[in-house]
């Protein structure tokens, strides 16, 4: 096929082989087949793979002269290494999102996911081509090769590399792409503690390798369902509690949840009023460098609504007990009565 490489992949002549692997993955991910239903689409795409292929094929005859002519004028003991291959184009990468219980985030668990992704048309094995060859004229040149560019110039016919027509044998069964749907299951393994927004990569398990191109990768972007109780804000987990006004201002043992199990904590005494709670280390799993978040809690003093005659005895005894040492248990009761008792 006769046309010009720098032109299909819009390069200036002067271009590194690096720029011609970025505009060959950008103009390939653009007219892929399985990415655009243009019909001129495979066509297009094909053309592409031909260009970026003949500048990297001389390049490569470049590095060998070059590499011919350092090997003869070097002495025995200090030749050259030899030429890197050029890195092989890869196929697209598939991105999906991956949701997980507050559970199963925190202690890692295994997945099984299911998606789809192309692979090799078994009518044309991949090629697009199958049947006998048919002719169509090029529509952006209507045959004639040529276009005329900005500056009114003739110049060859970048759709058609300047031939003016294209030659197809078209696969019925892919339409040309050499791809056709699968679907794919696949067993994976998440890591404790990642959150939401992480990527797991699994390299190899996007779009599959075919031709010059390398397997594509498939990235999963973690989402954690709501939980009933707990919010995560960073690693930090937050939850209310309801706790008894007695536990409050008495002190003790509380049994605090967290995913996995529970911890154990003892109040301290004090007021029979809201409190929030930070146990440093005790709430979402570290991860790497990134250490583990606290356990944030805010307990919500609940009074009784209702008393049995033997609780009524013991909270009457309990308060004749705080009023006979008003002055250290009841200090604002103490100075009203204080204040305001008659002489």
């Amino acid at each position: 096929m006769e046309f010009d490489p720098y032109v299909v992949l819009d390069i200036s002549r002067s271009a590194s082989p690096a720029e011609w692997k970025r505009a060959y993955r950008r103009l390939a991910m653009r007219w892929h087949p399985d990415r655009n239903d243009h019909p001129e689409a495979t066509e297009r795409f094909k053309q592409i793979r031909a260009a970026y292929d003949q500048l990297m094929a001389g390049e490569v005859a470049v590095e060998e002269e070059v590499q011919a002519d350092s090997d003869a004028a070097a002495e025995p003991d200090h030749a050259p290494p030899p030429a890197a291959e050029p890195e092989a184009p890869q196929a697209a990468d598939i991105r999906l999102n991956i949701e997980l219980d507050l559970e199963e985030a925190v202690s890692g668990c295994r997945k099984t996911i299911h998606y789809t992704r192309g692979k090799a048309c078994p009518t044309c094995d991949g090629s697009g081509e199958h049947g006998f060859a048919r002719t169509r004229f090029c529509g952006e040149c209507h045959g004639s090769g040529r276009v005329r560019d900005a500056e009114r110039v003739l110049v060859p016919c970048t759709e058609c590399g300047g031939r003016g027509f294209f030659s197809e044998r078209i696969c019925p069964d892919c339409g040309g792409s050499g791809r056709e749907i699968a679907e794919v299951s696949l067993d994976i393994r998440v890591p404790h503690g990642m959150l939401p927004g992480d990527e797991l990569r699994l390299a190899g398990q996007g779009e599959p390798e075919s031709d010059n191109f390398q397997a594509g990768d498939l990235y999963l972007t973690v989402v954690i369902r709501s939980h009933p109780l707990y919010q995560l804000r960073g690693r930090d987990l937050h939850f209310a509690m309801p706790v008894s006004m007695l536990a409050l201002l008495a002190g003790g043992e509380i049994d605090l949840p967290r995913p996995g199990g529970k911890l154990r904590h003892v109040l301290e005494a004090g007021r029979a009023e809201a409190r929030l709670l930070r146990l440093a280390g005790q709430g979402y799993p570290g991860r790497g460098k990134n250490p583990a978040g606290d356990l944030v809690v805010e307990l919500q003093p609940v009074y009784p609504s209702r008393l049995n005659a033997a609780q009524r005895k013991l909270f009457l005894q309990a308060n004749a007990a705080l009023l006979d040492d008003a002055a250290n248990c009841l200090p604002e009761v103490h100075a009203w009565m204080q204040a305001h008792s008659p002489s």
